[in-house]
């Protein structure tokens, strides 16, 4: 194959339409735009202009907050976490931190810090040591015999 044989599949490439350039092209003369109107010409920008009327997005009532600097937890589950063990990805007998769960491949970035959540069952006795967890994840991982550490308090609800 050389480079002047080179080609596009069929149907790939489309010519643009030339408007305005005469009747026999199909969009001759007002070229598709109709007949007069804002809309018939140049330099038009209508998108939520509705007359001079209050636009819609203007009219409806903006409710809430949203906090600039809010904290962004990495969110596990426990049922996670024991599927990881059982794969022998992260070892329960040894303690399991924030920086272990990334190095394992469970949390991709630990953001602001991880959060331990209780979705699933966990069987294993581990030594979790994580930002934040819910009371429920506190529970279930000292009902299996093992101990969760929340570092900062502010975290945990």
């Amino acid at each position: 194959m050389k480079l002047n044989e080179l080609s596009d599949n069929p149907g790939a490439s489309k010519k643009r339409m030339r408007v305005g350039r005469g009747p026999g092209s199909g969009k001759g003369k007002t070229a598709g735009r109709g007949i007069k109107g804002q809309k018939s010409r140049s330099g038009v920008a209508i998108n939520g202009y509705e007359g001079g009327q209050m636009p819609l997005y203007q009219r409806l009532p903006k409710r809430g907050f949203n906090k600039p600097n809010r904290k962004s937890f990495a969110v596990i589950n426990l049922g996670l976490i024991q599927k990881f063990i059982d794969a022998k990805k992260l070892d329960a007998k040894g303690e399991i931190t924030e920086d272990v769960l990334v190095a394992s491949g469970l949390v991709r970035r630990k953001l602001d810090g991880v959060r331990v959540l209780a979705k699933g069952e966990i069987t294993s006795k581990v030594k979790l040591a994580v930002t934040g967890a819910s009371k429920s994840a506190v529970d279930a991982v000292e009902k299996a015999g093992g101990t969760l550490t929340v570092t900062s308090a502010s975290a945990a609800e």
